[in-house]
């Protein structure tokens, strides 16, 4: 089978990665790097390389044998760029977030779907074993009823200087959370409260609650501020909890059969209903093997599939759409003091 043309667009942070990964993947053939700075793209690229390097985005959409691009330019490009490729025919591969708003967000998602082309999403945490069997955990119901989320994403920088902490870390969280919640599960509020504490003039610090349709809490920390990284979630339910520790190579996940039991009073006779109706679960603790592998490789091999088989991917665009409209109830929460705003998730769909 002939390889799908692919062009990354952005040499700086992520770019270099999305270039060696879309060269490692087999059903791909990277057939430019392409970057405002052409000299950067040249130095990513290596002396030797055979892959173009150009600062011209009309070039590369021009090219019949580009098929697909990969957007890692800054956020509040990203529409643009994408915008730009869909229109000239390409499928896409986004960097998280999809746009700066929902509304371009959801034009991106029209566009995709008129043009018959992959929107997909470098969720790349969604790629990863250990959240993958988290996945399988929660949606396979062995956790039993899903009773809370609580995750950190804390280091020390980078300070952005184009988006506040929210829109920098929170999109990583929000995209596990809309990857695991069960079928019948969604947010339907955002709350965030922050704090600028170094005079950076954007949010340094957040904290960000979701109610979800069941009744439960999600809760994300993230922070530019810590001195000590962090990347930890625990996703509890009535059965099982599991705890995620994404900087713990040799346990990433721990799957507890400990917890909290209430017993219904209506249960109880009435010489024992006075006393305490709380009882306390401690059972073992399970490590699942997990394989160990590049998450980008296997968002790399998703686009392909996706292009191959004319299938919407696993983090397509619609689940970026569902991150977007959860970090702008964000921002408006944060905005008005942190109050509950309300979002509509199942008018986008899954």
């Amino acid at each position: 089978m002939t390889p799908i043309g692919i062009a990354v667009i952005g040499a700086g942070y992520w770019g270099p990665n999305l270039v060696r990964n879309a060269q490692a993947t087999a059903q791909l053939r990277l057939r430019y790097l392409c970057d405002l700075d052409e000299g950067r793209a040249r130095r990513v690229l290596g002396a030797y390389s055979t892959v173009r390097a150009t600062a011209s985005l009309a070039e590369v959409l021009a090219d019949p044998e580009v098929h697909a691009v990969a957007v890692a330019t800054p956020a509040a490009t990203h529409y643009e760029v994408a915008a730009a490729a869909l229109e000239a025919g390409k499928h896409v591969l986004v960097e998280k977030p999809l746009a700066a708003s929902y509304a371009d967000g959801a034009k991106l998602v029209a566009v995709a779907a008129e043009r018959q082309r992959v929107l997909m999403l470098d969720h790349t945490y969604c790629y990863t074993p250990a959240v993958q069997r988290l996945r399988e955990l929660v949606r396979g119901g062995e956790l039993g009823e899903l009773q809370y989320v609580d995750s950190v994403r804390i280091n020390l920088g980078l300070v952005q200087p184009d988006v506040d902490v929210l829109w920098d870390l929170a999109p990583h969280d929000l995209s596990i959370l809309d990857a695991v919640l069960p079928d019948g599960v969604t947010p339907v509020a955002v709350a965030a409260h922050g704090a600028d504490p170094i005079g950076a003039g954007q949010t340094c610090v957040a904290y960000l609650s979701v109610t979800l349709s069941n009744g439960a809490m999600a809760h994300a920390h993230v922070n530019w501020l810590s001195p000590t990284k962090i990347r930890t979630m625990i996703v509890g339910g009535s059965s099982r909890t599991v705890v995620w520790d994404d900087l713990n190579p040799a346990q990433r996940l721990a799957v507890y059969d400990r917890g909290v039991d209430r017993t219904d009073p209506a249960h109880l006779g009435d010489e024992v209903r006075t006393q305490a109706l709380v009882s306390y679960r401690v059972g073992d603790m399970v490590a699942p093997a997990l394989p160990e592998g590049e998450a980008l490789r296997g968002v790399m091999a998703e686009f392909a599939g996706a292009i191959t088989d004319s299938r919407a991917p696993f983090t397509d665009g619609r689940s970026g759409l569902r991150v977007l409209a959860l970090l702008e109830a964000a921002a408006e929460s944060l905005r008005i003091g942190g109050s509950f705003v309300p979002v509509y998730l199942e008018e986008i769909g899954r």
